[in-house]
This record gives structure tokens, sequence and C-alpha cells, in this order.
């Protein structure tokens, strides 16, 4: 990192084109209020659901209010363009007047959510302007998103991952029996659930718990709303374990934090949307009621799947826990949920490392390591 006299300018970019729109805007919200002032610049940028990029105003409310979600509007904003190439910085253009420069920026916390910005869409953009920023690279985050590819590369890797059935758009349409007859061998037939979802959504968007064929194909639209591609996962029988993952100091190994136990209350199947943040039925047992060296275990799986996929920065690795003992991997979040109450910086408040402090290791990793190819 150069040597400047300046604060380090960090854009935090919020908001996106995904479902996940309005959980983007809470984390930032969260992570904003959590960045020392002292140290960093902050500037706040959002992209509206229609891909506009805004200069969005510091004292933005951003949380969910009375069950309210908010969003990135854009209007009454001067619109800030994407980074130029030839320099690592901002424009900023109103109606009227001649276009402005934001200046360089140091760093990027993109925190985005799902396609778009958690796809390795942005992280492309950002490595094209030579710009540094948090989080995994565009190849990683790729198929991080890609619950089917993240699959492939895991068990490519010898990690243990459970039944599951690709369905892509054009399977769907020209195959579609095919595609229901493998997903009945998952257990369906034989009245076992299956989980119907989105292949690259998060935060429980566009998934449905199925118990009977008749449903089966209603689910499927459903999640077809999210994505023309869908995963289908036999439902595995087991405790919901997660563990947080950062990118290590000083080129050292990944790190995980304590793992956590997602315990729900109420009538939910499943971890859905709701259940996540809006009804406040769940919490979190960090660490969860394990022996010790299965603690130590899931901690050393989350690291293997986190290098697997050759992340950097963070990463939230969620396992299920079989009732003989056995770590299954789900799935792997790149850009995890970052509100306080979150699992993520839950389980390295747990595990040492409070939410300022955690906000600002993920900046100075990021400021540290080099652009382009790595």
């Amino acid at each position: 990192m150069s040597q400047v006299s300046r604060k380090a300018r960090v854009a935090v970019v919020f908001g996106g084109r995904s479902s996940e729109h309005a959980i983007s805007c809470v984390t930032a919200g969260a992570v904003m209020a959590a960045i020392d002032r002292d140290r960093y610049e902050v500037m706040p940028v959002g992209i509206a659901r229609d891909g506009r990029w805004v200069l969005a105003p510091e004292d933005q409310r951003l949380a969910i209010e009375d069950g309210r979600l908010p969003e990135v509007t854009g209007e009454g904003n001067a619109l800030a363009l994407p980074f130029d190439p030839s320099s690592p910085g901002l424009m900023v253009v109103e109606p009227g007047k001649v276009p402005a420069t934001l200046g360089e920026v140091d760093v990027v916390l993109p925190l985005l959510h799902g396609p778009y910005g958690e796809d390795g869409t942005i992280q492309g953009l950002l490595d094209l302007a030579g710009v540094r920023y948090v989080g995994a690279g565009v190849l990683a985050s790729a198929v991080g998103m890609d619950k089917g590819f993240m699959k492939l590369v895991w068990q490519a890797r010898g990690l243990p991952v459970g039944p599951y059935v690709l369905i892509g758009d054009r399977e769907w349409r020209r195959e579609r029996k095919r595609k229901i007859d493998e997903v009945k061998e998952l257990g369906l037939a034989d009245g076992r659930p299956v989980f119907v979802k989105p292949a690259r959504a998060g935060s429980s968007m566009g998934i449905t718990r199925v118990t009977a064929e008749a449903a089966l194909e209603a689910a499927i639209e459903a999640a077809r709303e999210h994505d023309p591609k869908v995963i289908v996962e036999a439902a595995v029988e087991g405790r919901e374990i997660e563990c947080g993952v950062l990118q290590g100091l000083d080129d050292g190994p990944a790190e995980a934090s304590l793992p956590a136990e997602v315990l729900m209350a109420g009538d939910h199947d499943f971890y859905d949307f709701e259940t996540k943040y809006l009804d406040g039925s769940t919490r979190m047992a960090i660490p969860p009621d394990l022996p010790p060296a299965a603690i130590e275990e899931v901690r050393r799986v989350a690291v293997q799947a986190f290098d697997a996929l050759d992340c950097e920065g963070l990463a939230r690795v969620d396992f299920f826990l079989t009732p003989d003992g056995r770590w299954i991997l789900n799935e792997i979040n790149t850009m995890p949920g970052f509100t306080p109450a979150s699992a993520f910086p839950q389980m390295w408040a747990a595990t040492g490392l409070d939410y300022p402090a955690l906000v600002d290791r993920l900046i100075q990793t990021a400021l540290t390591r080099s652009t382009g190819l790595r």
C-alpha cells in the first residue's frame, strides 16, 4: 500500500440488482456505522435495482423498520459512474453540471449479495480498473455463488457434500420429465423431502421444501423466478452449523472462527428469509454444544472449503452435522450477511474479534493485497 498523508478512502458499494438488494442495504448501514472515521474516509455508493450507480447520502437510513426493507432509489442523487480503468476513482455526473472526480479510491467494500455483485461481476470490473477490494476474486466469487459448481469443486477436492440434482433452463424446457425423475431418486419417491433452490441466489430467496411430487413443478417455477438455473438437494437430517473464515494475516493460512448452531423456534420448516431477518425466531449457539474435537474438525473443514475455492477476504461456510457424526458441506457465502446480529460477526466476536475490529481487518487485508492476477 502506498504511503499517503490523507485517510484511506473506502467506497462502500451496496444495493444491487439482485433479489437480495434490501439485505445488502442493511449490511452496508451496519458496516458504515462501524468504520473508524479517524482512519478512513467513507464514500457510500448505492446501486439501484435498475443498475444505476448513485452517490448515496451518508445519513441515509439503511435498516429494516417495522417490516419495511430499505432500498436504493437514486432519486435526487448524483450518478456515480463505475470506475474508469485509467484511474482508480469515481466520477460524478449531475444534470447540467460538468462531470467531477471524487478522487482516488483506495479500496472498495462491495457489500453486495447475490447475482450482479457477489458472483464475480463487480469483482471483474474492479480488477479491470486496478482497484483493490474486500473479498473473493472473480473465480471464487462466481463459483461460490453457483451452488452447482461449488459442490463440483468440493467433490473434486474430496470434501463431503449431500446428493443433489441440477436443472438448467434448457433442460427444464426440453427434458422436464427426465429431470423430475432424477429429483424423485433423491428420496422424494420414498416420501423424503427435498429442497428446491435457485442455483445462484442467497438469503433463502426462492427456496421451497417439497414433500410430494405434485408440488415439485410449482416449487421449481418459484425458484426460476430468481434464477433459470435450479438446484434440488436431498434433505439432510442433522444440525445446522456455520463457521466463519478469514484470510490469514501476512500471507499466513486462513483462520476459522468458533462455529455457531442455528436454533429455530416456532413453526418454521427451515431457515427461510422471514426466519432470518423478520420475525426474530432464531438464535445462535456460539459455540454449539459439541465436543472440542468436533469443534476443531468443523473449523478445519471450513478452512479446506475456503481454500478449495481459492477464496480471499472472508466467507461463511454452512454445514450439516448428521446424527452419526459426519460433516456435510451445504454452501459457502463469499459475502455473508454482516450486520452485528448476523452469524458471521457474532462468531468472530465470540472468537475474540469484535465488530469494528473485524471490519478494520477486512479493509486492511484488502489494502495490502496486489491488484491484477494473484
